[in-house]
């Protein structure tokens, strides 16, 4: 049980009933965590609006999970490690693929580099050495791609820690990061 009230879209108002009619509008359903940061409307509408800026960047819709998955990996977070995974298939990824990426694997060489640079990130809390982003370069990737790279480990952290710190039960195939060593 989350251990924070879940707000439930039947009984919201004022602006956190309009965030949670978008999001039921555009997924269909209403996530568990959005239910939870409905608590307070400017934390959903951050992460609502974090999330769809860079839905329309550069970085294709299974790379964008491919890092999800790889960094809620790191952090340990069942509920985006669920999530992501159920949408990774939704977006074309393989369940082989879905756990491959958790390990830092990506479906291609040049996937891979964006991952390992993902985890980097993540890991270094930012403080990435020259050799880091010289190989993400090395790998064909932008200067642009790599902002979205980073911008995507921010998001995934918030994701993460919020999941993790409020415990939002998890409302999708439950994945466990216990299952990668």
């Amino acid at each position: 049980m989350s251990r924070l009230n879940t707000v439930d879209p039947n009984n919201a108002t004022g602006k956190a009933k309009d965030l949670l009619d978008a999001v039921k509008s555009k997924l269909g359903i209403v996530p568990n965590m959005t239910k939870v940061m409905a608590n307070s409307p400017a934390v959903l509408e951050s992460y609502l609006g974090f999330s769809g800026a860079l839905s329309h960047g550069l970085l294709d819709a299974q790379t964008r999970e491919q890092i999800a998955l790889a960094v809620s990996q790191d952090n340990r977070c069942d509920y985006c490690l669920s999530a992501h995974t159920a949408i990774g298939k939704m977006v074309g990824l393989t369940p082989h693929q879905a756990f491959e990426s958790r390990k830092g694997n990506g479906t291609t060489p040049r996937i891979t580099a964006a991952l390992v640079f993902a985890k980097r990130v993540g890991e270094t809390h930012g403080q990435i050495s020259e050799s880091d982003l010289t190989a993400v370069r090395d790998a064909g990737f932008n200067d642009g791609e790599i902002a979205e790279i980073i911008a995507h480990v921010a998001l995934n952290v918030f994701t993460n820690y919020f999941n993790i710190a409020t415990e939002v039960d998890i409302d999708f195939p439950k994945v466990s990061s216990s299952e990668v060593a």
